[in-house]
């Protein structure tokens, strides 16, 4: 108890790696989740929404690193005993989904948007809870779904206003990459650790570069910080083998072909992930989609453990300067791949699947850094202001009318001054004040103020300022009747409807 006798005080404080969120950067957000929807649905995918809490053996562990069910999930155990996590990512769910609706058409193309949860080391940029926007197609082996993937992943960053030339749509297959540890194993598959430490090595090529992972590869690696990494224990001859994998040039698609496939050599599944990485080439060249937009990566891995064959991931392919003149770099903003036995895990029936997701948060974060996209904070860009509580009547009466004729208006509640009106509306985002005050009721006028227009004023400081606002006056008084035309005149001055 305080001193007061009251409750003892509660100190606000957040969980580590998780944010709070504000006005602006939601409604960026939902622009970045209307874009992609457009894109998605065009392509005939439809929505679903799955919960966010499942049982722990139904998604089962699939994160890199982790191997028990607190490893990388947030876990805990319900009523029952029974332990149940916050889902980690969209696609474990989406095949429960499948495997309890077994009367769904195929293929079933679905998207998904909403917050994933991983437990990991929180950093710049880097969160606990983020959300994720997927696309999927199940029930289909063909490489044009796999293709499709490509395109969609094109078409949406390019309808976020990032242009061809800015991104770079990555694609590998897990099959050539298999190929590649049986070659190393002499024909036969090394052991599975051996290939989970191979494959985590190439994973973070663009961390440690060439010389690191030909560490990690072999005995370990020790870093900045001193701390060591075990390496996978190849041989020296076998290291070579994956250094002249990962030294294929990723500029011409048949080319990679070409190289892969002397690489993997005899081996069924290498020359099966190679064949199919043709097909999606033929597809891409059918509709158009060139190297300069899908390349073909073989340093390409992606982390989960459940891709069974053709992975993609897309990056932006330049950065931004920030003040200490270092060059921030966004990394890949969209990922995913081929499961074709996730859905098996439930029914014991192969049901193939593919498809990729956006990591919404991250490429947020790359918009606005890249000056494609403004946060704004108001939902309603009209203030209704009052200057005398006699005529509230009157204010909530021109309000509605706002609203009604489409555009969003708020009425101000407090209760401060006119000047601190005006203030409130400038920090929400506002756009247009509506003023009526004693003389304006009397004379059924209202007076409307720029406010855009206004602060502009104050700022052109080297300018004659009593010419520049009869020129452009910030606020204007017009006839009651004529107050909804002159407010979207203003706003039409900003491309706001």
């Amino acid at each position: 108890m305080s001193e007061s006798g009251g409750e003892a005080r509660v100190e606000p404080r957040r969980l580590k790696g998780f944010r709070d969120i504000t006005a602006a950067e939601l409604r960026a957000r939902n622009w970045i989740i209307t874009r992609i929807r457009e894109v998605y649905e065009r392509y005939g995918f439809v929505p679903l929404e799955t919960p966010t809490l499942e049982y722990v053996d139904v998604l089962g562990k699939f994160l890199p690193d982790a191997d028990t069910p607190e490893g990388g999930i947030f876990a805990l155990r319900d009523e029952d005993q029974n332990w149940i996590a916050l889902r980690y990512d969209l696609t474990a769910p989406l095949s429960r989904f499948v495997a309890m609706n077994p009367d769904l058409p195929l293929p079933y193309r679905r998207y998904q948007v909403g917050p994933v949860y991983r437990v990991e080391k929180p950093g710049p940029g880097r969160f606990r809870e983020f959300y994720q926007f997927d696309f999927d197609s199940v029930g289909t082996a063909s490489m044009l779904a796999d293709a499709e993937v490509c395109m969609v992943a094109c078409d949406t960053l390019e309808a976020l206003a990032i242009p061809r030339g800015a991104y770079l749509v990555r694609v590998n297959n897990r099959k050539v990459l298999n190929g590649v540890l049986e070659v190393l194993g002499g024909g036969r598959p090394v052991p599975a650790e051996t290939a989970r430490a191979i494959l985590r090595s190439i994973d973070k090529l663009d961390r440690v570069g060439l010389d690191g992972v030909k560490l990690l590869l072999g005995p370990g690696r020790r870093d900045e910080s001193g701390d060591f990494t075990p390496g996978a224990g190849l041989a020296s001859e076998q290291v070579d083998v994956v250094l002249r994998y990962l030294a294929i040039s990723p500029d011409d698609r048949r080319k990679v072909l070409e190289e892969t496939h002397r690489l993997v050599g005899d081996t069924d599944v290498g020359c099966q992930g190679v064949e199919e990485l043709a097909r999606i080439d033929e597809a891409l060249v059918s509709a158009g989609y060139q190297a300069d937009r899908v390349s073909f990566d073989p340093t390409v891995v992606r982390g989960l453990t459940y891709y069974t064959g053709p992975v993609f991931e897309a990056v932006l392919t330049f950065g931004v300067q920030e003040e200490d003149g270092i060059t921030r770099q966004f990394g890949s903003v969209f990922g995913g791949g081929r499961y074709d036995d996730l859905v098996a895990r439930f029914t014991r029936q192969r049901v193939p699947a593919t498809g990729a997701s956006i990591g919404v948060d991250r490429l947020l974060a790359a918009l606005l850094a890249l000056g494609k996209l403004q946060k704004g904070p108001a939902t309603a860009k009209v203030l209704v202001t009052r200057l005398d509580d006699r005529y509230n009547a009157e204010y909530q009466k021109m309000a509605v009318e706002l609203r009604s004729a489409g555009l969003n208006t708020e009425l101000y509640v407090g209760t401060q001054g006119v000047g601190k009106q005006f203030k409130y509306a400038s920090s929400t985002g506002k756009v247009v004040a509506v003023v009526v005050g004693e003389d304006e009721m009397k004379s059924s006028q209202v007076s409307i103020k720029d406010l855009r227009l206004g602060e502009a004023v104050s700022k052109e400081l080297g300018q004659d300022r009593k010419a520049w606002l009869e020129q452009q006056p910030a606020q204007v008084t017009v006839p009651r009747g004529e107050m909804v035309r002159k407010v979207r005149e203003i706003l039409a001055r900003y491309s706001i409807g």
